[in-house]
């Protein structure tokens, strides 16, 4: 398994690949904001939601599982979480399962033992953050977490 991340800027400028759970199609919508604003920037996003499998978001393959979206694509660098506190639990196991580097929880979203399981098999666990968010802080020189 890959090295996990050691700080969120280390994370933010060297993860590549973000796989998006529960991404939606609604441009409303903040995972289809966040999402945007990464891609915008340089980051490869792999669309999961079973709702969308399939389909097409942001211009990319929308997959139902991490699983199937990790055989399309390899490695994935983040597994960024935008479902509710208590669904946590089984997107850690599957990204633990497919060796994903780190697991990050977005803004609302904390789940204890999803980031206990992460952190055992050796991933950067985040959580209560938003990733766009760290990332303009990154960027406009005010990150220093």
């Amino acid at each position: 398994m890959p090295k996990a991340f050691e700080s969120i800027p280390q994370l933010l400028s060297t993860a590549r690949t973000i796989a998006v759970v529960g991404l939606s199609i609604k441009p409303e919508r903040a995972s289809h904001e966040v999402a945007h604003y990464l891609q915008q920037h340089g980051h490869r996003i792999i669309p999961v939601n079973p709702t969308y499998a399939g389909q097409s978001i942001l211009g990319e393959h929308c997959y139902a599982t991490l699983t199937q979206a990790t055989r399309e694509h390899g490695v994935i660098d983040v597994v960024q979480c935008f479902r509710k506190s208590e669904e946590i639990v089984p997107v850690a196991e599957e990204a633990v399962a497919i060796g994903a580097r780190c697991l990050w929880m977005q803004l609302g979203v904390v789940n204890e033992a999803a980031a206990q399981l992460a952190r055992k098999a050796g991933m950067m666990v985040v959580m209560d953050r938003c990733m766009k968010i760290e990332h303009m802080a990154l960027t406009s020189g005010a990150a220093g977490r």
